[in-house]
């Protein structure tokens, strides 16, 4: 029980936290900040990682979770190139 407890909290969180971070990040690249963009979107991976791997397992939407893989790969490089140089 504790541990279904646990997993809804969780997916409840990310119902709020991967659109504030996502959006964040989209205002944040309007507003001419592309290293705070970058950031945030960086933040919102994991929930967007843990989103589209229980679509793959539920609906084996396969084309989800590659996206999402390879644009969290592109986000590390970006945070990299801004951050890390």
């Amino acid at each position: 029980m504790e541990k279904n407890k646990h997993i809804k909290w969780f997916n409840l969180a990310t119902q709020f936290l991967l659109p504030f971070f996502t959006l964040g990040g989209q205002v944040a690249y309007a507003l001419k900040h592309p290293e705070i963009g970058i950031v945030m979107n960086l933040l919102a991976q994991p929930f967007w990682l843990y989103s589209s791997w229980i679509a793959f397992r539920s609906a084996k939407q396969m084309g989800m979770l590659i996206t999402t893989v390879v644009f969290t790969l592109i986000t590390l490089w970006g945070v990299a190139n801004y951050w890390i140089r």
